[in-house]
Parts: structure tokens; C-alpha cells; sequence
């Protein structure tokens, strides 16, 4: 299991809502790198342990595109009944990470459960935001399960590479710290 400090903790937070600010959409901070929304999610569940992380990260989300729509000309396409379809969404994430995190074991063999974990999580979640979009946004005047199945083999692919950027960039960072920390702590022995 993953534990951290409540300082390490405090630090990983802070980070997450940051990423989420630069790379959600076209916001305040915009510097074109793919959306972090996902992987934020994820990893919150995987790294942090307050059950209002969660909440918190939804509400931020919601702010980030409101304030996009009212104050920087971002199209409201998206703004729909559909919209609170991202609340299962993000929670799939969340709770995949906090599963995740239950299973971990520091060991190599941890790294494919991860790549399961990332790949079920992401696809629930694609299930409940484009299936959601599709289904009750009232866009689209007769969806079907085949439109679904259609939108999931052009979208899936793209929102779990970006998944898998960020969650294989955090692992990785993970990984080092975690043997930094380590050498660290030899060394003082």
C-alpha cells in the first residue's frame, strides 16, 4: 500500500490542482500540453488519502471550465444535462487509483497491475463521459450503443495515452524518489 506523509501529501496536492489549472482546455495557464483532468483524478486516489480530495478536485474542474466559458470565449458545446455524467467519470478514475493503491506492492511486477488498472479505470470513465455526452446531452437525436462503440474506438485511444503520459511520468518520479530516498537513508546509516 502507498502511504505518504501528510506533508508529502499537502505537496502532491498542490501539484495536482495545479496541473489540472494548466491543462484543462484552453484556461488560464494554457501551455499546450494534453489535458492532466484524468490523470489528476487518479492519481488523487492513488496518492491522497482525504475522502474531500475528491470533491474538491470536481468542484475545481467545474470552475476551470465555467470560467473558461464566461470569461475567455471557450465554446459551451459541452455544457449539457450531461455534464454531472462526469461525476461517475471522474470517480472510475479516482476510485481506480485508490484500488490501485491497496494492491501496490514496491516491486517491478506492481508496474503491470498499474497498466490494468489505468486501462479499466480509463475505459469505465470514457464509458460514463462520452457515453453520458452521447446519451443525455441532447446533441445527438437518435444514439445508439454502435455510435458508442464507434466514438470509443476514435476517442479511448487518445484520452488513455494521455492517461498513461501522466500516470507513467508520476511512476517514474515515484520510482526515483522513492530510490533517492532510500540511498539517503543508507547513506546516513
Amino acid at each position: 500500500m502507498i502511504k505518504l506523509s501528510p506533508r508529502a501529501q499537502l505537496a502532491v496536492g498542490i501539484a495536482l490542482v495545479a496541473l489540472m489549472a494548466m491543462t484543462r482546455g484552453q484556461h488560464f495557464a494554457s501551455v499546450n500540453l494534453p489535458s492532466a483532468s484524468w490523470a489528476v483524478f487518479f492519481l488523487a486516489g492513488v496518492l491522497l488519502a482525504p475522502r474531500w480530495v475528491f470533491p474538491a478536485l470536481f468542484v475545481e474542474a467545474s470552475l476551470l471550465d465555467f470560467a473558461a466559458i464566461e470569461w475567455q470565449g471557450v465554446s459551451s458545446y459541452c455544457m449539457s444535462p450531461a455534464y454531472w455524467m462526469l461525476v461517475p467519470a471522474y470517480g472510475s478514475l479516482w476510485f481506480g487509483g485508490r484500488m490501485y493503491a491497496r494492491l501496490h506492492r514496491d516491486h517491478l511486477s506492481s508496474l503491470a497491475l498499474l497498466a490494468g488498472v489505468v486501462v479499466l479505470s480509463a475505459f469505465v470513465c470514457y464509458l460514463f463521459s462520452g457515453g453520458g455526452f452521447l446519451f443525455f446531452s441532447g446533441r445527438y437525436p437518435d444514439p445508439s450503443l454502435a455510435q458508442l462503440a464507434g466514438r470509443i474506438g476514435v476517442y479511448y485511444p487518445r484520452y488513455l495515452g494521455n492517461l498513461a503520459l501522466y500516470v507513467g511520468t508520476a511512476a517514474f518520479m515515484f520510482v526515483g524518489l522513492r530510490a533517492w530516498s532510500a540511498q539517503r537513508e543508507g547513506a546516513r546509516a
